[in-house]
């Protein structure tokens, strides 16, 4: 009895909108691709951050390090462990080569390829392929003046209440437009504008979420960390603060898929917004009213006569 009642509700669970964003976040290996996230974050995009941030910090400003400092919400001690990190400004640049520049943007792109990958599975895409490099690049450089306009947006916030409400608003205005954007250009224009838009929300709320529990937890984390371990402590509490952005990006994508406008119905689970355009090189999933797919060529046979001549 309790078993069957136990299957029951594991069925239900199963074909419920929250059972499939379950299984959709095992399928795509959720906590791997955050995982993955802050690993090419930290080797890829990290170097060329900080030489773009030291070729555009004005007088006084810190570079790179201040971009993390704002975005974590670090002050005092904490700030002072994530600055003793990085070089000056100055020294980046003059140990900078525009052959190395070239080199980091290259690498760069397998960051984006990361991020692509990962939006196709979530909307169960195939690959979009080798054409698709130009968007990686063009994303990548808008992700590297994205989060230099951010970054720069923080200086508002020091003053009034006012003051600090703008630039919440912009912060969140501008990442809302970016993450929905992101979608939509990293895909193809294959997936519907909006049906993005749910994703784009949920990844704003989830980025506002890490950032008002940052100095709960990471603030006084990379202070004892530093002093147990030094700056690789600091470095070890950088990259759990990655691999959480990491995961409100694709789990914002994911819950945007499965909860956002209730495209998904219970035995249609496979079938794509309306609007969807998978690649060219893979036929496109219309079920038929009988509820197959018409996305392949039949295969059927006509069923050959069988009356015989009457005698």
């Amino acid at each position: 009895m309790l078993d069957h009642i136990r299957r029951e509700w594991a069925a239900r669970f199963a074909e419920s909108r929250l059972g499939r964003v379950w299984r959709g976040g095992n399928d795509i290996e959720i906590m791997h691709r955050s995982l993955g996230f802050a690993a090419l974050g930290v080797t890829t995009l990290l170097p060329l951050l900080i030489v773009v941030a030291a070729a555009t910090s004005l007088q006084g400003d810190g570079g790179f390090p201040d971009w993390i400092i704002g975005g974590i919400g670090l002050s005092g001690r904490s700030a002072m462990a994530v600055r003793r990190l990085f070089t000056t400004p100055g020294k980046v640049l003059s140990t900078t080569t525009v052959l190395g520049v070239a080199g980091l943007s290259f690498f760069g792109l397998s960051f984006a390829e990361g991020v692509k990958r990962a939006l196709e599975m979530i909307w169960e895409l195939p690959r979009a392929g080798l054409l698709s490099v130009w968007r990686q690049a063009v994303w990548l450089a808008a992700l590297v003046g994205f989060l230099l306009t951010m970054a720069e947006s923080t200086s508002i916030g020091h003053g009034s209440w006012t003051r600090t409400g703008a630039e919440m608003s912009l912060t969140a205005l501008g990442s809302f437009l970016f993450f929905w954007w992101t979608a939509r250009f990293l895909l193809d224009g294959r997936v519907p504008w909006r049906a993005l838009l749910p994703g784009a929300v949920y990844t704003v709320l989830g980025l506002g979420g890490i950032r008002a529990g940052s100095s709960l937890f990471f603030a006084p984390s990379i202070i004892s960390s530093a002093v147990s371990y030094g700056s690789i402590g600091t470095m070890l509490i950088i990259m759990s603060w990655l691999i959480g952005v990491g995961y409100v990006v694709y789990g914002g994508a994911l819950l945007g898929r499965h909860l956002g406008l209730g495209f998904l119905r219970a035995g249609n689970r496979d079938r794509l917004p309306e609007g969807a355009k998978p690649c060219a090189s893979a036929p496109a999933y219309s079920p038929s009213p009988s509820g197959r797919s018409s996305g392949s060529p039949s295969t059927s046979t006509p069923r050959a006569s069988t009356s015989t001549p009457s005698a």
